[in-house]
């Protein structure tokens, strides 16, 4: 039995994988042919029909370029700054609920890698050793504008993620528990919580944006003002990897959102993954929409957004949260 339990454990990891990586590349094609439309030009459509083969071409320019590492960079450091940051993503994965569980071929499956009674915890702690892989990029290239990124991008976790915290804490008040499984099924028995929180959704969409260095918060990277940022002496694989950790946090953030606030994989007709997939497309199609339309805020300003908006914002939301808890609204 552990054989074959840990058999069923390796087939889902290696699924999820390859679908959240399939999806990446596709995400990236997205991303362009959506602000290709609202920019008034058609994006890629040379690669293959409609461009569906562009991120195949993307994957193999990246491969043939040359993967160097700068004399004055710290090697170590240089070459793990990117394998943390696509660790961090992926691992993320592994508690986020695509699904109730279904029995295929006489065993017993969760759609899930794992129920821990601390989920949310652990993506938090996942998301920051992410933020360690951009940090760590910026100092070991021995590049000043890779060092201000990485200056700014430890600026940018410190000021966004208390916010991001202090924002879902309304959700755990409502559903009791940590467990996103737990979550998703308290909202399946009583109603999506963006209902109850749209203050705390809103909040934790801002937060995540600034979390995954999109733009407006994108100043970690800002090409106008520091090339390229923290991955400025990266390119080939490495540079790959960057991109790869930013779009499967997008992923990540989305799907955190989709659960807490929308009711995750639940939904009527549909299987649950279906129904996660079209909230996540819907949460994804809103950040490119962002990008394409806002302008980048200044440094100065970003900081105070955090400290002096998002972060009163949030402590409100949280103590008005739980004094109608506390009232015993609602009830279940």
């Amino acid at each position: 039995m552990i054989q074959e339990a840990f058999l069923v454990i390796l087939i889902k990891a290696v699924v999820v994988v390859f679908i959240v990586v399939t999806t990446f590349a596709y995400l990236m094609l997205l991303e362009r042919k959506l602000m290709g439309r609202m920019q008034l030009r058609y994006g890629p459509n040379r690669t293959g029909p409609f461009g569906l083969l562009q991120p195949a071409a993307d994957l193999v320019k990246m491969l043939l370029k040359e993967d160097f590492t700068p004399a004055g960079a710290n090697k170590v450091l240089f070459q793990l700054a990117p394998v943390m940051a696509v660790f961090a993503a992926v691992g993320s994965l592994s508690v986020i609920p695509f699904g109730d569980s279904v029995t295929l071929w006489g065993h017993h499956v969760n759609l899930y890698g794992t129920d821990l009674n601390v989920g949310l915890l652990l993506v938090f702690a996942l998301s920051g050793i992410g933020f360690y892989g951009l940090i760590l990029g910026g100092y070991a290239s021995g590049n000043k504008y890779a060092l201000l990124g990485a200056a700014r991008s430890a600026a940018q976790l410190v000021s966004y993620e208390v916010a991001m915290g202090l924002s879902v804490v309304g959700v755990l008040m409502l559903a009791q528990s940590l467990s996103l499984v737990d979550i998703v099924h308290a909202q399946a028995d009583t109603v999506w919580y963006i209902l109850l929180q749209p203050v705390g959704f809103i909040l934790f969409m801002l937060a995540g944006l600034a979390e995954t260095n999109r733009p407006p918060f994108d100043l970690p990277e800002a090409e106008g003002e520091l090339v390229a940022g923290y991955h400025t002496e990266y390119g080939g694989t490495k540079f790959a990897g960057f991109a790869m950790a930013e779009y499967l946090n997008m992923i990540v953030v989305t799907s955190i959102a989709a659960t807490l606030f929308l009711g995750g994989f639940s939904g009527p007709w549909l299987p649950g993954p279906i129904w996660l997939a079209i909230k996540v497309f819907i949460l994804i199609v809103g950040l490119i929409w962002i990008r394409a339309t806002m302008p980048r805020l200044r440094y100065d300003r970003l900081m105070k957004f955090g400290w002096k908006i998002l972060l009163p914002l949030a402590t409100l939301n949280l103590l008005i949260t739980a004094l109608v808890v506390g009232l015993g609204f609602p009830n279940k």
